[in-house]
């Protein structure tokens, strides 16, 4: 991500467009510009909500929170209330009810832990930015015919972390891809040189313990390194091919 954009993210007054709203086409350019999603489980809205804020302030405003904890749709309402420049979107969503609720609550955007097609159906006829978990070559690829925008490829280090990106990328290079489960600061740079779009980051970029004693710099900083490490590894991404031979 350039300079500027991070500029235009950090600045208060920025607008995404005319009226505040965002369209499906600059929410997905927006997260492949930036290419953190940062992934939070919470226990309130006030934590949700605190999170939001700090990763603004260090130029991610994109936040995914799970649906599968008590109280997470609220905090999904709460940051599109007190938040709205945000690209809050709903994780870990197993059934089209789920969806739908993300939606009513103001989400931007839907993701899952693996394959649950009728979401990622649902997500396109609504027209609505969904990226679904993946794990195989077979499974990515189901994934972006039934309209995914992104394909999320999780757990990524048990399959091999960028090794298995990079054989990913050879085989598939037009599927952009969100490495997540087991991204970290040790491996985020080569998971990105080696031809992911964007990454999934949770505890990494937003410790339990920075929330809970509400430590906003030490998630601002955790958030440029990996802005770092994003910038870095597109440089040397920047001369690769992904053809076979």
């Amino acid at each position: 991500m350039t300079q500027l954009m991070r500029s235009a993210v950090e600045d208060p007054g920025f607008e995404a467009s005319a009226g505040g709203a965002m369209a499906k086409e600059e929410i997905r350019a927006r997260i492949e510009e930036i290419g953190v999603v940062p992934a939070v489980r919470v226990a309130s809205a006030e934590d949700a909500l605190f999170v939001a804020e700090a990763l603004a302030k260090a130029g991610v405003p994109i936040l995914e929170i799970a649906m599968n904890t008590p109280g997470a749709m609220r905090a999904l309402a709460n940051v599109v209330k007190h938040a709205p420049k945000m690209i809050v979107g709903g994780g870990s969503i197993t059934d089209v009810a789920t969806a739908q609720q993300c939606l009513d609550a103001g989400a931007k955007f839907l993701t899952s832990d693996g394959l649950v097609l009728p979401v990622v159906e649902f997500s396109a006829k609504e027209d609505v930015v969904v990226f679904p978990g993946a794990f195989t070559p077979t499974e990515i690829i189901a994934a972006r015919n039934a309209g995914s925008d992104f394909v999320k490829v999780v757990p990524c280090d048990a399959a091999g972390g960028h090794n298995y990106i990079r054989s990913l990328k050879a085989a598939m290079p037009d599927v952009p891809l969100i490495a997540a489960g087991g991204v970290t600061q040790l491996t985020a740079l080569d998971i990105v040189s080696a031809g992911a779009t964007a990454l999934g980051v949770g505890r990494d970029l937003i410790p339990a313990e920075a929330v809970r004693l509400r430590q906003a710099g030490r998630i601002q900083e955790l958030a440029r390194r990996f802005l770092g490490f994003v910038d870095s590894g597109r440089i040397q991404a920047a001369g690769q091919s992904y053809n076979f031979g």
